[in-house]
């Protein structure tokens, strides 16, 4: 259906117009706007009615009811009552798009909330508002801004389980890890929107974990943004050159231009994603420099990451608080929540890292309470897994993965394993089962049932 391009027309009157011929437009849009959005007193008076009369009727009004009860309202004078008669018989039914007026509609109200919003804070500033004082300010225009026609109330039970059927069975968007126990302990990868985060000392693996990651997720065709806050961008990158052109560290310095070239351009043909690496300052970025980031990628480069990495979550800083003003547990936490509110408004998993404690240093069994700094973090994560090395892993060239917390599986199975680690190529392998030999993991093969005689014996 083709939109209709109304001419000479306020928008104010297009939705006055719809609230009495479109019930559909009507119970979704009504609630959300308000009688000092329209600065034309007839037609606030008009408006005010029809809100009136579907808030008690549950119902869209027809015009001759919109009359008799405008007859009776006694602070309208008779000259007003005609312009809103004159004003209400001059609404006629019309074709328009719906999705159109719900956007523009949308856009009117969060004009004038804004505008309003403005208004009100020059009269808090010029006292002429009593009432209020100018701290309340900012949460007036955080309310204006806030304004949208999300009219989602919860989710019915009974009425929405065809969707919720459909939901069960609708194969989710998951990012695949290249190491098999990985895919197992997540169902076949992370899914967008999730803040997954690796737990390790100092010099164990933090860094050469998320580098084999991108690399993996960059072979697979993903673009891929590193954001790095301890190491440069050139250093990072030399991980990753190693990883993907399956040379130690020491033999990138020594390897000729043309034979680098001819591996980069094999690894070129090979995906069609990217891979960009930005470097911030330790402490001095938080989520809102990395949405800048991310806006300015779309912009120019028009690069969007499928997956984000950022080395690490303790030496970012927060966009709310100020780490001198507030206590390590709240301001860990805010960084953790402001992460995870960035992958979800980008729609992709992060990935990101945090220290142990001293204790857990030592520790070859690290638990959450080994977490550092703030017990914050893991309530805010939705995938922790602590990397855990000692001697004897070290000398067979191997290191022990152990779930700590997550939501996409339960973590009881398979709740820690065996990778191998070649740290001289910064790569992550599967070992052979023999190496799996771990007390007190609960390791078990994957099983599915796809029978549906597994449900036989529900009964209600």
């Amino acid at each position: 259906m083709e939109k209709l391009h109304i001419s000479n027309e306020r928008i104010e009157i297009t939705v006055l117009r719809n609230f009495i011929f479109n019930e559909a437009f009507t119970r979704k849009a009504l609630p959300f706007c308000k009688e000092d959005y329209f600065t034309n007193r007839n037609e606030r008076i008009l408006f005010r009615e029809i809100d009136i009369f579907v808030n008690k009727y549950k119902n869209i009004p027809t015009k001759e009811a919109l009359v008799i009860e405008l007859g009776q309202r006694k602070d309208i004078n008779e000259d007003e009552f005609k312009s809103v008669k004159e004003l209400l018989e001059s609404l006629t039914s019309e074709t328009v798009d719906l999705q159109w007026l719900f956007d523009t509609t949308e856009k009117f109200c969060k004009d004038r909330a804004v505008h309003n919003a403005v208004l009100t804070g020059i009269k808090i500033l010029d006292k002429k508002d009593p009432r209020l004082t100018p701290e309340a300010i900012p949460g007036i225009l955080a309310d204006a801004l806030a304004v949208s026609f999300d009219n989602h109330i919860g989710h019915d039970y009974i009425e929405d389980a065809t969707r919720r059927f459909d939901f069960y069975h609708t194969k989710e968007k998951k990012y695949e890890f290249d190491l098999s126990y990985m895919n197992r302990i997540t169902k076949g990868g992370v899914p967008p929107k999730t803040l997954n985060i690796a737990l390790a000392g100092t010099g164990v693996g933090k860094s050469l974990f998320m580098c084999h990651c991108a690399s993996s997720f960059l072979t697979q065709g993903l673009n891929v943004l590193y954001i790095t806050l301890e190491m440069s961008e050139e250093r990072i990158a030399e991980r990753i050159d190693a990883n993907l052109l399956d040379v130690t560290m020491d033999d990138l310095h020594s390897m000729p231009r043309q034979i680098y070239d001819d591996k980069i351009t094999k690894i070129r043909n090979k995906t069609a994603g990217k891979l960009i690496i930005k470097e911030y300052p330790t402490a001095s970025a938080h989520a809102g420099h990395f949405r800048a980031l991310l806006n300015e990628l779309a912009l120019k480069k028009s690069f969007r990451p499928n997956v984000i990495f950022v080395d690490y979550l303790n030496i970012c800083s927060s966009s709310r608080f100020k780490g001198g003003n507030i206590s390590s547990y709240f301001f860990i936490k805010a960084i953790a929540e402001e992460l995870r509110g960035l992958a979800v408004e980008f729609n992709v998993p992060i990935f990101s890292a945090t220290q142990t404690t001293r204790t857990g240093f030592v520790s070859t069994d690290i638990g959450l309470e080994d977490t550092s700094e703030s017990f914050g973090l893991p309530a805010t994560a939705d995938f922790m897994f602590a990397l855990i090395s000692n001697e004897e892993l070290e000398a067979l060239g191997q290191m022990k993965i152990k779930q700590l917390k997550n939501r996409y599986n339960d973590p009881s199975i398979n709740r820690a394993f065996i990778i191998g680690v070649d740290r001289a190529k910064m790569k992550l392998y599967d070992v052979s089962n023999n190496a799996q030999n771990i007390v007190d993991s609960n390791q078990k093969e994957p099983t599915v049932k796809t029978s549906y005689d597994k449900f036989s014996d529900f009964k209600i």
